[in-house]
């Protein structure tokens, strides 16, 4: 499977180094805004031996369009901005590139051009992609369902420098119906995320806790999305969509 990366941030470079590893795709390319290391390679970046291109560009340099003509993919992966999407959506799906995208806060704009591109291809959108808090939004929301008079607290925690309430934490508040005003913010350090869901019932407490303790974390929830994707038909999936044939009886 040719995968196509979009964004080389800390994150991107950590998902780009997971598909390196993984014998199932190829890495044809990564597009970011700039023009550092522009025309290396992936694999040189890491200091590692590949036949795989993972080609480095600049969209600065060089149009969608172009990238897609002479490097085509299977699957584009996005971890840019939530502007990324108006760069190669239609493009995308006019070619039946299937499209994951792991941007935290689109706003709805950005969600009802996915919709849009879903009646021509197969897209995946989840805020986080990791796999581990995706079983605890699961877990939680079947938790829910048996007690849904129990008291519930979300607490998120992430490095000092991110803004905004995690959108993980939104999307679980949603879910179970908690006010996302109420969700506990803490910014410290180094925290690469931690996600907390409390049950409190009478006379007991349930936690739910997860913690990325590496930013590789995404890249192995991108390998399982796009593996299960792979015979996926045109249309919007997301995570419960993905997880929920696993826990049928």
């Amino acid at each position: 499977m040719k995968i196509g990366l979009i964004g080389f941030g800390k994150t991107g470079k950590s998902v780009a180094s997971i598909l390196l590893e993984n014998k199932k795709f190829c890495l044809e390319w990564v597009l970011r805004q700039s023009t550092v290391l522009e025309h290396r390679s992936v694999p040189e970046f890491f200091g590692i031996q590949s036949d795989e291109p993972g080609l480095i560009y600049s969209s600065s340099k060089t149009t969608m369009e172009e990238l897609l003509d002479k490097h085509p993919v299977d699957v584009i992966i996005d971890f840019s901005s939530n502007e990324g999407i108006y760069t190669y959506g239609k493009l995308a799906a006019d070619r039946k590139i299937k499209i994951i995208s792991a941007i935290s806060h689109y706003k709805d704009k950005e969600l009802q051009l996915l919709k849009e591109l879903a009646h021509k291809t197969t897209v995946f959108w989840s805020p986080n992609i990791t796999l581990g808090v995706n079983y605890l939004l699961f877990a939680a929301k079947f938790l829910k369902k048996i007690a849904p008079w129990v008291d519930i607290e979300v607490n998120e925690e992430h490095f000092k420098m991110k803004q905004g309430t995690s959108g993980t934490a939104v999307k679980i508040a949603e879910a179970l119906d908690v006010d996302k005003e109420n969700i506990n913010s803490v910014r410290a350090g180094g925290i690469v995320g931690k996600h907390e869901v409390i049950f409190g019932f009478p006379y007991q407490t349930v936690r739910l806790i997860h913690e990325s303790i590496s930013r590789e974390a995404f890249g192995n929830g991108v390998v399982f999305v796009a593996e299960n994707l792979e015979h996926k038909q045109k249309g919007l999936y997301n995570f419960e969509d993905i997880l929920t044939p696993y826990f049928a009886v």
